[in-house]
């Protein structure tokens, strides 16, 4: 197969357009960049905290983010943030190649443990957790993302970005149709929450338009060293189950989950309407809905079982 632009070989077809090497990362470079530029989700005052696990997902961000901000010339600090979970042969090796890579782009990482914030690993947490019916997944989501805004917050982060990609998206989407979870419908989207608050940093994702398969691709292409592997815990999480429903509808009808994206953002307006309340967690200080925040929660239910 052909290129569609030029008379090299192709190496994906996207909506019946064969592309080359060369003409799909400009292709995936540019709608990158015009996602960053058409919701704004970077500003020239913003000082940019890159969440990154050394997965193809974060290292691509990363790398783009940087890329943009030299292209437009935006001068302002840029770091990476990455939470070691404590997943014995998983997380430490996804770290290496994270080390290595921001060694190579020159971009400072700073590095915070589940360990250190929490006095436990993902592991040991796993063991009791079974116990009390929380799965893996949901643990690790509520600290990651604690972890995550805390930092980013603690070294001067005005945006915090994210390597979501449309699959993940299109996956949270409906799983909170599945949970009639509609009250955090607002909150997701190119750009997390539905106002700007003191206790978070704004969450924005530049991939939102990408598959997945175009990013696995693109990392490939790049040479990013970076290990396709997923989390030994995934496949126990209520996303997995999801994850497999929208690949097999995908497989039999092309466009699914661009649907699914497309959709709501015709509705995310309406949706980010709605009012948030926002207070501070009794324990530690960050942003809660009640009195404790949902981190603090799940710390106290296995430092109690």
């Amino acid at each position: 197969m052909q290129c569609n632009k030029c008379e090299n070989p192709a190496v994906i077809e996207l909506q019946h357009a064969p592309l080359c090497k060369t003409h799909f990362i400009n292709y995936f470079e540019t709608k990158v960049f015009k996602t960053i530029n058409k919701f704004k989700l970077i500003d020239r005052k913003d000082n940019i905290c890159v969440a990154t696990s050394g997965g193809k997902d974060s290292l691509t961000v990363l790398y783009l983010t940087k890329k943009y901000m030299q292209k437009y010339q935006i001068k302002t600090n840029i770091f990476a943030l990455a939470v070691d979970e404590g997943i014995e042969d998983y997380r430490e090796h996804t770290l290496k190649d994270l080390q290595d890579f921001c060694k190579d782009q020159n971009i400072e990482l700073k590095i915070v443990s589940n360990k250190q914030e929490f006095n436990t690993t993902l592991d040991e947490a796993y063991t009791i957790s079974k116990y009390l019916k929380k799965k893996p997944c949901n643990v690790c989501g509520v600290w990651r993302r604690y972890i995550l805004n805390k930092y980013s917050k603690k070294y001067g982060a005005t945006k915090l970005v994210t390597g979501h990609n449309l699959d993940d998206e299109a996956q949270v989407i409906i799983m909170n149709i599945f949970k009639a979870n509609t009250a955090l419908a607002g909150r997701i989207g190119p750009i997390s929450g539905t106002q700007k608050s003191e206790f978070f940093v704004q969450r924005v994702k530049p991939l939102y338009m990408c598959s997945d398969k175009e990013v696995r691709l693109y990392t490939f292409l790049k040479g990013f060293k970076v290990k396709y592997s997923e989390c030994p815990y995934s496949k126990e999480g209520y996303r997995h189950q999801i994850q497999e429903m929208l690949n097999n509808f995908e497989s039999k009808y092309k466009g699914t989950k661009q649907g699914i994206i497309n959709s709501f953002l015709d509705l995310l307006p309406n949706l980010k309407e709605q009012e948030q309340i926002i207070n501070h967690c009794e324990n530690c200080g960050e942003a809660a809905s009640s009195k404790l925040c949902n981190a603090c929660k799940i710390k106290c239910d296995l430092d109690n079982a």
